[in-house]
């Protein structure tokens, strides 16, 4: 009797262009050294030359196809000469962003401003300069909008943070919708509070750190590479069937 057993998709890039912004550090970095080691030419946007050029060098030194790609994401004119210059990029992880905690009654318009700018108008965008560029050219991708479980969740400290992420979990809903007929899938990744380098001050906070551990029902931080997964996932045909959808990986804080 013969039996048919489905195939496992391939979660292999090779042949494949990624461009990730906010490449030279954190979640941008440990994306970046991913899609490379699955097989991707991986280009690392970021302001910070030396960083990414520092990034780029490592990826590279270990056998993977990694460059540099000096850009300040919000100067739009200059993101869309850099995208429109470049070979069209089968893979976005738009992962440049910022936060500026602080209580309501202490927000100041500069902040909303400075968040906004960066977190929705430069990630929205960009994301419509690649698709641009792969619909000219005929071809499917994958955008990956890195946004947070604040994304889905109100927290105190963060109003203008979560209604930044609130908006990115809209447009990549809508941007799944018009680029679907084109093979352009638009999904978001929600993670929780990670253990690196820029979060560790925060935690430092013993009733910051317990508040946030109280609410993560795994019991602790997360750590970049068990983003990882999620984003070769994404970035793969592993998930060709994914679009208009959020991946999250908070340890359980949403579940409540």
């Amino acid at each position: 009797m013969m039996v048919d057993l489905a195939k496992t998709p391939s979660f292999r890039l090779d042949g494949k262009r990624a461009l990730v912004t906010g490449g030279g550090r954190g979640i941008g970095l440990a994306a970046a050294s991913a899609l490379a080691q699955a097989g991707a030419h991986v280009t690392l946007a970021a302001r910070t030359r030396e960083e990414i050029e520092a990034a780029a060098q490592a990826i590279a030194a270990r056998g993977d196809k990694a460059d540099a790609l000096q850009l300040d994401v919000t100067d739009l004119d200059a993101m869309w000469r850099a995208i429109t210059a470049a070979q069209p990029f089968d893979v976005l992880v738009n992962n440049a962003g910022t936060n500026r905690p602080a209580a309501l009654m202490d927000v100041k318009v500069e902040d909303f401003d400075v968040i906004f700018a960066l977190n929705v108008r430069a990630a929205f965008f960009v994301a419509q300069a690649v698709a641009r560029r792969l619909i000219e050219a005929k071809r499917g991708g994958s955008i990956i909008n890195v946004s947070s479980q604040m994304g889905h969740v109100g927290a105190a400290r963060r109003t203008v943070y979560c209604a930044s992420k609130h908006a990115m979990e809209g447009f990549t809903k809508a941007m799944a919708i018009e680029l679907a007929p084109h093979n352009i899938r638009v999904n978001s990744l929600g993670p929780t509070f990670l253990e690196m380098p820029m979060t560790r001050p925060f935690f430092e906070n013993k009733a910051f750190r317990e508040e946030v551990l109280s609410k993560i029902k795994l019991g602790r931080l997360g750590q970049l590479e068990e983003l990882t997964g999620a984003v070769v996932f994404l970035a793969s045909d592993a998930s060709s069937l994914m679009t208009g959808a959020a991946l999250v990986l908070d340890g359980g804080w949403t579940a409540e």
